[in-house]
């Protein structure tokens, strides 16, 4: 399920955020959110997400529904979120064994669609990261001006940034600020 962290931040912040990497940025929408985020699945994926009636509208409800969830300030509230995710979509467990890969278990939802497929999958993903380290591994980026979100999966929890570019500006500022004073 970890493998689905960078793909979950990913519709998030296509979808959501205003700010990313200190620029002012459009969130994505309709045939837009849906384009960026298939071709981020792959051929197959990609394809079944773009049949899809009204994908990019579907999308961007699952989008804001994992934003709320990733960044519930309580655990409860988390939780609460994420269980009504995984009953809303209908993820129903099953083995499946994808090329050179052994046996292993999938969540997809059960409401029809490759939207509704991704929203089980995702929101049992954030579910087994909780079970397996716990409520605080999700977080919107630290740096000035950037709204994305994270998922953490390091050992010591202890990511801060959305990603390299966010980090090197953060360190870039702090060591500016120390240089003047």
């Amino acid at each position: 399920m970890t493998r689905q962290a960078p793909l979950i931040a990913e519709l998030v912040n296509l979808a959501t955020a205003h700010w990313r990497g200190g620029a002012s940025v459009r969130p994505l929408a309709g045939e837009e959110l849906t384009a960026a985020f298939a071709a981020r699945l792959g051929d197959r994926a990609g394809a079944a997400l773009r049949a899809v009636p009204d994908a990019g509208r579907r999308l961007a409800e699952l989008a804001t529904e994992l934003r709320q969830a990733l960044l519930a300030e309580r655990p409860a509230d988390q939780a609460a979120r994420i269980n009504a995710m995984i009953r809303r979509y209908g993820a129903q467990p099953y083995l499946a064994e994808d090329v050179g890969q052994p046996f292993h278990l999938h969540f997809h939802g059960s409401g029809g669609t490759e939207v509704e497929a991704l929203g089980g999958e995702f929101a049992t993903a954030l579910a087994l990261i909780v079970d397996g380290y716990g409520p605080d591994r999700f977080g919107q980026c630290a740096a000035h001006q950037c709204e994305a979100v994270y998922i953490d999966l390091t050992r010591n929890a202890s990511r801060l940034y959305c990603g390299t570019a966010c980090t090197a500006r953060a360190k870039t500022a702090a060591y500016r600020s120390r240089r003047q004073t």
